[in-house]
C-alpha cells in the first residue's frame, strides 16, 4: 500500500462504500494504513471489488451489508465492523446515501421521508452506536460525515437532498458537543461535483458550467473526497471538531453576482 501510514493502526468503517465517492475513500483509508470495513445495501460487486484490490495491495477490508434506514442494522453494522476489527473501531464514516430529482410541488411525504431516513437517520444511528463503542476504548475515535455543498446551495429538483445535508451538517456540531466528552471527534465533508463514470454524458452542460465556476478547472474526483476524510480522522486534526469542511475546488468562493 501506498501512502505515510496516517492511519496505521485504525480500524474504519465507511458506509455506502459501493459507491463512487465511498470506494474512493475507503481506498484512501486503506492506503493510509487503516483496516476498512466497506459497507453497501445493494452495490455489492462494487463493494467486492475494492475491498479485493485493497487486500491484493496488502490492506485489510471486509464487505458488510445492511440497509441504514432500519436503526437496528445501522447497530449491527457497527457491531461488526468492530467485531471484524479485533473489537476496535476508530473511524467512522457516513457516507451511505442517494439523491433524486423530484420538484417539491410534486413531492410525496414517502418521497421526502426515504430521502431523509436514508441520508440523515442512518447518519444518527450509525453515529450513536460507534460513539458508543469508542467511549469504551483508549483514543475514543473519529466521525465524519459526507455532506454536500448542497447544504448551502440547494439546486431545483434537490431539496429533499439538500435539506438532508443541511441537518447532516447541523448534526456533527450538535454530535461534537455531545460526544466530545467521550473522545469522540465528529466533523462533516462537503463536496462539490465529483467525477463519476457517464456523468458527462448524462450532464454536459453541468459539467462545463462547474469546471468552468471551479478555481482549478475541474470536478472532483472520489479520492479528493478521501483525503479530507483521511485528514479529519488522522492525528493531524485532533483539535478539529464541529467542523465542516468544503471540498469543491474553489466554486463556493466565486461570487453569485
Amino acid at each position: 500500500m501506498t501512502g505515510h501510514g496516517l492511519l496505521r493502526g485504525q480500524v474504519a468503517l465507511v458506509t455506502g462504500a459501493g459507491g463512487g465517492i465511498g470506494g474512493g475513500v475507503a481506498r484512501r483509508f486503506a492506503e493510509e494504513g487503516a483496516a476498512v470495513a466497506l459497507h453497501c445495501r445493494t452495490s455489492m460487486a462494487s463493494a467486492r471489488d475494492t475491498a479485493g484490490r485493497i487486500r491484493e495491495s496488502g490492506g485489510a477490508a471486509v464487505v458488510l451489508r445492511g440497509d441504514l434506514t432500519d436503526e437496528d442494522a445501522c447497530r449491527r453494522v457497527v457491531a461488526e465492523a468492530a467485531e471484524w476489527g479485533g473489537g476496535r473501531l476508530t473511524a467512522l464514516v457516513n457516507n451511505a446515501g442517494i439523491q433524486p430529482v423530484r420538484e417539491l410541488a410534486g413531492m410525496t411525504a414517502d418521497e421526502w421521508r426515504t430521502v431523509v431516513d436514508t441520508n440523515l437517520t442512518g447518519v444518527f444511528a450509525c453515529t450513536q452506536a460507534a460513539a458508543r463503542l469508542m467511549r469504551e476504548q483508549d483514543g475514543g475515535g473519529s466521525v465524519t460525515h459526507i455532506a454536500s455543498v448542497e447544504a448551502r446551495n440547494p439546486a431545483p429538483g434537490h431539496a429533499h437532498y439538500g435539506v438532508s445535508k443541511a441537518a447532516v451538517v447541523a448534526h456533527a456540531r450538535a454530535a461534537a458537543l455531545e460526544y466530545g466528552p467521550w473522545g469522540v471527534r465528529v466533523n462533516s465533508v462537503s463536496p462539490g461535483l465529483v467525477e463519476r463514470e457517464g456523468l458527462a454524458d448524462a450532464w454536459p452542460e453541468g459539467v462545463r458550467r462547474w469546471r468552468e465556476a471551479s478555481a482549478v478547472g475541474r470536478l472532483g474526483r472520489p479520492e479528493d473526497v478521501g483525503d479530507a476524510c483521511v485528514f479529519l480522522a488522522s492525528r493531524l486534526a485532533s483539535w478539529v471538531t464541529g467542523h465542516d469542511l468544503v471540498v469543491d475546488g474553489g466554486v463556493s468562493a466565486r461570487p453569485t453576482w
